[in-house]
This record gives C-alpha cells, sequence and structure tokens, in this order.
C-alpha cells in the first residue's frame, strides 16, 4: 500500500493559472505582419498597432480592438467631467480632451475617444482603453485643478476616471 508523505499533501501540479486582468478584446493569437485595420487604417506591424503612410497592398486585414470595441459601443474607460465649473466651459474642455486625444493617438493608435456625451454640468467620454482616460485627467488636473478619482478594474480592462471642479465664486 502506498502512503503520501507529509510533503505530497495537497500539492497539485496543474493548477490552472488565471490572467489577472482580462480583456476580451485582446487579440488571443499573433497577428500576421502586416496587417491593416479596415476601418482606421492603423498597421499592426514589428509586434504592435501603428499609423504607416503607406500600408503594404499585400497586408492581412482584421480589425483592430478599438475599432471592434467602437462599434460594439464597449468602452475600456469612462471619463466623467462634473460640477458647476463644467458647464460654461464645456467648449474649452472638450477642446482639452480632444488635444490630449491627438497627441496620444500619434504613438498609440488604439487610444481613441468613442464619444463625448454633454450634460448640464458634465461630460462623459468614453475610450477605447485605460490609458487615455487617465492621462486626459491629469492634464485637466495639472491645467485646471479639481478632484481626480481614478479606480481600475481589478480583474477586467476597465477604467473610470472622475474629474470635479465647482466655479470659485468670489
Amino acid at each position: 500500500m502506498h502512503h503520501k508523505s507529509a510533503t505530497d499533501l495537497g500539492t497539485r501540479r496543474d493548477r490552472l493559472i488565471h490572467e489577472l486582468v482580462h480583456d476580451s478584446y485582446k487579440n488571443r493569437h499573433k497577428l500576421m505582419d502586416p496587417t491593416v485595420c479596415p476601418g482606421c487604417g492603423a498597421v499592426y506591424h514589428r509586434g504592435r498597432w501603428q499609423w504607416i503612410t503607406q500600408p503594404p497592398k499585400e497586408a492581412e486585414r482584421t480589425q483592430c480592438q478599438a475599432c471592434q470595441r467602437t462599434a460594439d459601443q464597449y468602452p475600456a474607460g469612462i471619463i466623467t467631467l462634473t460640477g458647476s465649473y463644467v458647464g460654461p466651459h464645456k467648449e474649452e474642455l472638450k477642446q482639452m480632451v480632444r488635444n490630449r486625444e491627438r497627441e496620444e493617438n500619434q504613438s498609440h493608435p488604439l487610444h481613441r475617444i468613442m464619444s463625448i456625451e454633454e450634460h448640464s454640468n458634465a461630460l462623459i467620454i468614453k475610450t477605447t482603453d485605460i490609458h487615455l482616460p487617465h492621462r486626459i485627467t491629469e492634464s485637466l488636473r495639472d491645467a485646471y485643478q479639481g478632484d481626480l478619482k481614478i479606480e481600475y478594474g481589478k480583474e477586467e480592462y476597465f477604467v473610470r476616471a472622475d474629474w470635479q471642479r465647482d466655479e470659485i465664486k468670489s
């Protein structure tokens, strides 16, 4: 009869390793190089998505994660700008947000704004990734002060960033 030693008890060698952050839009396999997104024209080249002036005609074609998220209306980030300061300064704030997106998107084609919803004293911005909300709200806080709160999803590829500022009355 075989007896287990104390060191063998409860030892499993077939443990399942779980990913810490789940992103259902992440590619499950490496894409062919080059691959062009038919929606936006970004090119997967040398292991990452980038902007290339003349994508090769013989390139594979597949939709990038940002275009997939936009089509599905499934954001990876939501930015909420609130407070009495937002209403009278909406256009200025939207312009800053769009400028920051343009800067970021030059080197990171998957970092995009999906939509901007306007409310009386609020703007709600949905993005295709989790890095752009952080960069946008940091820029807003640097330029206009206000309070910033950023929460990342524990087991999902998602971030919620809230920036709040009230008008200072004199």
